[in-house]
């Protein structure tokens, strides 16, 4: 699995045993199941991984963790609690866009506990858990109905349904191929402030196009009926062409 979990546990587990794998089948937002030298398994969510033995879900201990599951046909076999950790920059980067009137709201497929502990960490943002792919979609497709742009960012492969339904996409070099091939963009950094700053730069590009169209239309409008009518030598017609694009020019370098 690629999924970021999969990549932390591996990463837990230094160098694991080889086992003979096959049949494998990823059930996205759920799990992967797999036949394990012969014997069938799963492993991630602990309601998909408890289904396969038809058992009960047992209370989980955790709540403010990211439970993963471990099971066969007999039962449950382990349940794994995983912490996660906000990026060094994350909140500086949600109260950056939130003060440039964007706003900002967590859609997860992880239990209500863990991402509302999140959401706090993050400024106290709306948040919805327990999503799956097609429900995370269902909601962007709901709020672009209502007439929002809408920007996702994420790094998993249940997210490159809604990255590819997203008016903007944006994926995390470190997340999944999927995901990565799923959006507009691809953020290398480890660091979020650029996302912000993405966005200022983004409005004062607006504004400066918006300025320079408004010149040369004002410009246009009085130049050429003055030329036409022979009131400017044409010498002083293309010097004022020429001083009008410098002009656009020189307004468009106030981005760098």
């Amino acid at each position: 699995s690629e999924h970021p979990l999969a990549a932390a546990l591996i990463a837990a587990a230094g160098d694991p045993a080889r086992f003979s794998v096959s049949e494998s089948h990823n059930a996205p937002g759920q799990g992967v199941e797999a036949l394990l030298d012969g014997r069938r398994m799963r492993v991630g969510r602990p309601d998909y991984v408890a289904a396969l033995a038809a058992e009960p879900l047992p209370d989980l201990d955790d709540e403010a963790s990211t439970a993963i599951a471990l099971g066969d046909d007999q039962g449950l076999l382990a349940i794994i609690y995983l912490r996660d950790s906000l990026r060094e920059d994350a909140a500086e980067m949600v109260a950056a866009l939130r003060a440039l009137g964007v706003g900002v709201e967590i859609v997860s497929g992880d239990r209500a506990a863990p991402v509302a502990a999140t959401a706090r960490a993050l400024g106290e943002i709306p948040w919805r858990a327990d999503q799956s792919p097609e429900q995370k979609l269902a909601y962007v497709r709901e709020l672009q109905q209502q007439g929002q742009r809408i920007a996702m960012i994420g790094d998993g492969i249940n997210d490159a349904p809604v990255l590819a339904g997203a008016d903007v996409s944006l994926a995390v070099g470190s997340g999944t191929h999927v995901a990565q091939a799923s959006a507009d963009m691809l953020l290398m950094s480890a660091r979020l402030m650029p996302l912000a700053e993405a966005v200022r730069v983004a409005r004062r590009t607006t504004t400066v196009i918006k300025q320079n169209l408004i010149w040369a239309l004002v410009y246009n409008i009085v130049a050429i009926p003055v030329a036409a009518a022979g009131v400017v030598a044409p010498w002083m017609a293309a010097l004022g062409m020429s001083i009008s694009s410098l002009i656009v020019v020189m307004n468009a370098l106030r981005l760098r």
